[in-house]
């Protein structure tokens, strides 16, 4: 299972830029007691969410393939998501908020294989298994949610970000990762969390990413579902959360019905949550998805979407009334009175496309360093060319091998040798190409004979604008990778011992070798390795039978819930569960 990535038929339709993510889940790498911290995050978390979660999560367990006693697999996962129409890859931490939302809309799941560390066993910034597997997964087996999640991603595949969102991303990345890293010191946590306060603090506008993962976050993060006074978990922060699942539930945290509002509403991921959304039924998140949705550049086009698309400096796709679509980093626009777009361009490797296909002839090496076009109608001329006939066309001497001077209404002049052009599928002229061709706007010259050949979008208006490329074949498949590397936890002499104990109860528990002294496993802990409780807390359960050695453990827990108060109530928690 080590070098070799389980699948299931959803994952081989992913596209390159997306499969450049997924990793080996390498299962082997699990140490026992990561899997012992598996088990205490499960045990509690069933116990005490069987009362407070949405029916969906007990139901959504069994479904899902995941066990309370072992950490899942991907191979075991993905054979039984694929009856439920998902597939779930493992990935290294927190990924480019786009590509997240694009897995879930190709009905995949992306799970951080990492596991939290023991010391944070009760909550961690960083994505890992427990979140991903034992919170996202099992609710997905509700339909109703299935269909939002797979939706809400293919919206949010196409949210605009902006450069504060870059830098969010990756200064939260690295928080995440220095949290978790066992050998990170105060200063560098200090560093990394004054660095996403900084970004947080910052009076920014919303940019549509940033919309769209507040939604995620009040929703599939920490969403609550049923009666505002009365609800139920459903969130999968809170789900793999064993504080946050109780403090949420406390008159604390207030309880706001939702709805779109919550998109303008922003978090703080170091903090635990003053307030949570409350929605009726799984229906109404779509009922607010589209409610959103009519807001986006991607329904709207125009000026505005153009604008967010220039601002965000990455490649997007404006879509044009004629159905041409084109694809590349946008830096400049001119606009009439009106705030009607009627010039744009583009800064290096360009794609155009129709209904998401890349037209032939008409890629990155065809638009190698850009691409500009007038927008609108011809002045004096009632008909947009869009909408000429063959006869109008020729009326109008846009005639191929004729040269053709015109103007349009904003006043972009353009004069050259009409070549050919190029019709969609139903007839209607979507580009005509020009060579000897000069662009001009009042004294500016836009475009010059000797940059080549001219090709001339046609369309009244920007009818859509969004993130990414129409065509995901059009450009490189490597897309924007932190910097900030994930960190291979190394174990000491000391661990490596401590793995062995746990390895030894975990071998007795399963039946794997009944052979094994625990009165020498406990006496070993005592004495090499004073601070541990989650191993006593193993130890404390197989020991029922054995009078002395079990009362000997729990003098030793209660002694550690007195020097180590910090952990008194995840030892009392894990003797609750014993019972």
């Amino acid at each position: 299972m080590n070098q070799h990535i389980e699948t299931n038929p959803l994952l081989d339709r992913l596209p390159p830029h997306l499969q450049q993510y997924i990793k080996p889940q390498n299962y082997n790498d699990y140490t026992a007691i990561n899997q012992a911290v598996w088990r205490y995050v499960m045990r509690k978390s069933v116990s005490y969410l069987s009362t407070v979660a949405h029916d969906s999560y007990l139901d959504g367990l069994q479904k899902t393939g995941i066990s309370i006693d072992e950490i899942p697999s991907m191979y075991g996962m993905n054979r039984i998501l694929k009856e439920i129409g998902w597939a779930a890859v493992a990935v290294d931490g927190f990924i480019p908020p786009n590509a997240f939302m694009e897995f879930q809309a190709y009905k995949v799941l992306v799970i951080a294989s990492d596991i939290r560390q023991l010391e944070h066993i009760s909550y961690t910034p960083a994505p890992d298994i427990i979140h991903e597997a034992a919170g996202h997964a099992p609710i997905i087996a509700n339909p109703d949610y299935a269909e939002y999640l797979r939706r809400f991603g293919e919206i949010g595949a196409k949210a605009i970000l902006s450069a504060h969102d870059n830098d969010m991303y990756e200064a939260v990345r690295k928080l995440s990762i220095v949290k978790e890293a066992p050998g990170s010191t105060e200063i560098e946590i200090e560093t990394a969390e004054a660095r996403v306060n900084e970004l947080q603090a910052k009076k920014v506008e919303l940019s549509e990413m940033a919309m769209v993962r507040n939604l995620h976050w009040w929703t599939v993060e920490y969403g609550l579902i049923g009666d505002v006074n009365d609800p139920k978990i459903y969130g999968a922060g809170l789900l793999s959360s064993i504080g946050e699942s109780k403090w949420c539930m406390t008159i604390e945290v207030k309880k706001i019905p939702y709805s779109v509002d919550a998109a303008y509403q922003e978090f703080d991921i170091t903090k635990p949550q003053p307030q949570l959304y409350v929605t009726p039924d799984f229906s109404y998140l779509m009922q607010v998805l589209e409610e959103f949705t009519t807001t986006m550049a991607l329904r709207k086009g125009g000026f505005r979407g153009l604008r967010k698309l220039i601002e965000s400096k990455k490649i997007g796709t404006i879509e044009l009334s004629t159905g041409l679509q084109v694809s590349g980093v946008f830096t400049e626009m001119i606009t009439n009175e009106d705030n009607e777009v009627v010039f744009f361009r583009t800064e290096g490797p360009t794609a155009l496309s129709n209904r998401e296909k890349e037209l032939i002839g008409h890629g990155v090496l065809t638009h190698p360093h850009g691409f500009s076009s007038p927008l609108g109608k011809l002045k004096g001329i009632n008909l947009a060319i869009e909408d000429m006939s063959p006869r109008d066309l020729k009326a109008y001497n846009f005639y191929d091998g004729e040269r053709i001077a015109f103007e349009y209404e904003s006043g972009i002049k353009v004069e050259g040798l009409n070549v050919t052009g190029i019709r969609n599928i139903n007839g209607k002229l979507i580009l005509i190409q020009f060579t000897d061709c000069t662009v001009t706007y009042k004294d500016e010259v836009l475009f010059k004979p000797e940059y080549g050949t001219f090709d001339l979008a046609l369309g009244k208006k920007i009818v859509s604008a969004y993130a990414g490329a129409a065509d995901y074949r059009s450009f490189d498949t490597t897309h924007f990778i932190s910097n900030t590397q994930t960190v291979k936890i190394a174990i000491s002499k000391e661990n490596q011992d401590l793995e062995v104990l746990y390895a030894k109860v975990r071998d007795f528990r399963t039946g794997k070798d009944t052979a094994i002294s625990l009165n020498v496993v406990f006496e070993k802990l005592t004495k090499n390795h004073s601070k541990d409780w989650l191993l006593l807390i193993e130890l404390y359960e197989l020991t029922k039978n054995s009078e002395d050695l079990h009362k000997n453990i729990q003098t030793r827990l209660q002694h550690l819930q007195e020097v180590r108060p910090e952990i008194a109530e995840l030892i009392a928690d894990g003797i609750a569960l014993i019972g």
